[in-house]
Order: C-alpha cells, then structure tokens, then sequence
C-alpha cells in the first residue's frame, strides 16, 4: 500500500469519527426536554430556580449550542468527555472501567464467530456425505434468524439450570465468558458462513481450480491452497463489518447475563438520559468500528498479491457480500 493510499484511508476515518460525533452531538440535543432537568427537577428535591439555574450553568446547557459543540470537540480531542448527569462521575472514568469487559466479550465472541463460520463454510462445501453438506448449508439461514436475547435465555436455562455445566451465579471470570460469548458468536457467525460460503462457491467454478484438480490434487491441498485464500477477502469484510454489531448485541447479551460492561452502561444511560454518557459511548463505539475497517484495509494488500502489484487496497464489490449482506 503507497504512502498516499494510507494516508486517504486514514483521513477517510477521521471523517467518520467527525460524522458520526456531529450526528450523535445534535440528535442527542434534539431530544425534547433537559437532561438536567430531568435529573434536579424533581420538586421532591425542593431545589429552587437560582439553584437549578447554577446546575444547568455547571453542564454548560444553558450555552448557546454552537458554542457548547465547539467546546465538546476540544474537551474531546483532550480525552475529555465530561461528568455523568445522573451521578455525578466523570464519563472517562465510566468508559474506562466498563470498556475493557465488552472488548474482552467482543473479541472472544470474533474469534469463535469467525471459527464457527469457517467450520460450517468448510463442512458445507466439502463434508463427507451431502445430507451432512445440506445440513450445514441450511445453519446460516436458521442462526441469522434467532435472536440474541432468546439464544441467550435458552443458552442459561440448558447449560446452568438443567445441566449445571457453566455457572451463572459466584462463576469464575473465565466462566462467566463462555455463556454470553456464545450468544454474541452464534447471530454474528451466520452471515459470515453465508458470505464466505457464497464465495467458496464462486472460487470454485473458476477454471484454475478446474485445473489443480485435474493435476491430481487432493481435497484439503485444493482448500487450504487455492480455494480458501481467494474466497477470504469478502469474508474478511464481512468481519469488519460485523464487528460494529458487536456493540448492539453486547447491550442485550450484558443485560442478559449481568454483566458490567459498555453494553449496561449505554442502557443505564438510556433510561437516565445521560446524554453525557451516550455521546462518550457513541464515539467510542465508532472509533473501535473505524479501527477495526481501517485494519481490514490494511491487510487487504498482504493477504492479495494482485493487490500489492497494483498498489491499490480498494475492496472489491463481489456477488457475495451484496447477498449476504440482503439477509441481515
């Protein structure tokens, strides 16, 4: 990748993170009502106007909203995010203490997930016996279609309540893992499978492979040789891509099984409307996604020689990732 291409992917990023910060700032001050208010207007508190005037002042909510958004993006270019409304602490704090369980979810829930749909994508295209083949081809379609909440509830109610394998309550740090990053893993793994499936297949009809085989080649030297490494790119997008989805279903899968996390933070902040809190976890959720891409464009050019001659790093549209991106 030249000097110039990387230096437009990364500025392509910093845009991103600039949109989705603006659009986050005024749809979050569109709401109707005051957070503040919200929170000290309670007449139970028996705080008085000058009172609730000084705390408004102390937010800065009763700036005019040109001036507090200019004074946002200062304070976070400074890793500034402010204090929380509802209690008090400072948001960067907050982030900092639940960040590091739902990345840790986040990126074991990855791995499996994309072990899970390299296992099915195999399986499905080389299995022994075509009702095994058929089997695996008909599991895409089915997890897509579960939903996470309901995976998790049955996932507790299997291995904890009837078969005790995998504690919910008092479990080990280790344990408490297994259960919500299966959750996260099985919806997530799906349109992976669908995608790289797809692309196995189309790798297939191609005449080179029609070739290898002819030469005597055997079934896993034709896999892990020739077909694999070209079906690999649109999968390796898709992952990318998936890894933003992370986030939205670690809130439902942290407030499934209790964990603190990114995921309980942002509904906490939901019901309390902590818009503090929501723009930090917006940001910060948007940074990890741009991240993420940005290392999927970067390895594009290492894993494609084709790539690497042309000195161009452009993901390629591909049959593929159109389709299987129509299922989600």
């Amino acid at each position: 990748m030249t000097l110039g291409l990387l230096a437009r992917r990364v500025g392509q990023a910093f845009l991103v993170l600039a949109l989705a910060y603006t659009a986050a700032y005024v749809l979050l001050a569109a709401l109707p009502g005051d957070a503040v208010l919200a929170r000290y207007g309670n007449p139970e508190l028996g705080l008085s106007p000058e009172q609730l005037a000084e705390i408004r002042a102390t937010y800065g909510v009763d700036r005019p909203f040109i001036a507090r958004y200019l004074d946002s993006i200062g304070a976070f270019l400074r890793g500034d995010f402010g204090y929380s409304v509802y209690s008090g602490a400072k948001v960067s704090d907050m982030i900092a203490e639940a960040l590091p369980s739902t990345l840790t979810l986040a990126g074991i829930a990855l791995v499996g997930a994309v072990f899970l749909a390299v296992v099915i994508a195999f399986t499905a295209s080389f299995g022994p016996g075509r009702w095994l083949r058929g089997l695996f081809r008909n599991l895409p379609p089915l997890f897509v279609s579960l939903p996470v909440f309901w995976i998790g509830i049955v996932l507790i109610q299997v291995f904890s309540f009837k078969l005790g394998l995998v504690p919910v309550i008092g479990a080990s740090p280790a344990q408490a893992l297994i259960l919500p990053a299966i959750t996260l893993m099985i919806p997530i793994a799906a349109p992976l499978a669908q995608v790289f499936l797809r692309s196995i297949d189309e790798v297939r009809e191609q005449p080179f492979v029609a070739v290898v085989r002819a030469r005597g080649a055997s079934t896993s030297w034709l896999l892990w040789r020739n077909v694999a490494p070209n079906a690999l790119l649109p999968a390796l997008t898709m992952a990318g891509l998936l890894f933003g989805e992370l986030v939205g279903g670690a809130i439902v899968t942290e407030a499934v099984f209790g964990r603190v996390g990114i995921g309980s933070l942002t509904a906490q902040a939901v019901a309390q409307r902590d818009t503090p809190v929501l723009l930090a976890v917006v940001v910060i959720a948007t940074v990890v996604f741009v991240t993420i891409n940005l290392v999927v464009d970067l390895l594009y050019p290492v894993l494609d020689a084709r790539l690497r001659r042309s000195g161009t790093a452009t993901r390629t549209p591909t049959r593929s990732a159109t389709s299987a991106g129509g299922t989600r």
